[in-house]
């Protein structure tokens, strides 16, 4: 089986791109009738759809997997168990799920992507859901310890801290709405404007 469009994505940290060259691979072996349960990268898939923030594909994935290999692979579990945190929304699980294994050589790169990733998505969250916040719940959504979340990030985005409450006021970003502008409703003003002056 020809992995080297997934290996290729691998190594030039295309990570957006995994999960949809492995479902591309999976359709073609399928449809060639070829047997691939036993050499299939599930890892690399299950964790390219986290990338991409798609669980329920995931979910899916997980459940074809067949039971010899969920049985013999840990690393599958292990990639499992990140997913399940996501399913569930226990944000200080997926971080624990990510640190709690051993990644291979081949997964350690897409995980560490994804764990920063998704410590983007957390912060970006917080910010538009959040006026002010507690270190403690930060550190839980961030994935790091409460000295961590009250000093060191967030006071980089601007956050400030009341040392007293150990409560964290957050620094909206500025919402830049980009204008577009439709031809056709031009096209009506200028005529609006040009009957208007004459």
């Amino acid at each position: 089986m020809d992995f080297s469009p997934l290996t290729d994505a691998l190594a030039s940290k295309s990570y957006e791109k995994i999960a949809d060259i492995c479902d591309d691979l999976m359709l073609k072996v399928a449809a060639e009738g070829i047997a691939f349960q036993d050499e299939w990268p599930y890892v690399i898939h299950l964790l390219g759809y986290y990338y991409v923030n798609d669980i329920n594909s995931a979910r899916f994935l997980w459940k074809s997997i067949p039971s010899t290999i969920k049985d013999s692979r840990a690393e599958v579990v292990a990639a499992w168990k990140i997913g399940q945190h996501l399913w569930t929304r226990d944000y200080a699980g997926v971080y624990d799920a990510i640190r709690g294994f051993d990644w291979s050589q081949e997964a350690q790169a897409l995980v560490a992507a994804f764990s920063e990733l998704y410590t983007k998505r957390m912060f970006q969250l917080l910010m538009s859901a959040y006026s002010t916040i507690s270190t403690q719940d930060t550190a839980l959504f961030l994935g790091m310890n409460e000295d961590d979340a009250a000093y060191s990030d967030v006071q980089q985005q601007g956050w400030t801290l009341d040392p007293a409450s150990r409560m964290l006021t957050v620094k909206k970003q500025p919402h830049v709405t980009e204008q577009k502008l439709d031809p056709s409703k031009m096209q009506c003003l200028t005529e609006y404007v040009f009957h208007l002056e004459h």
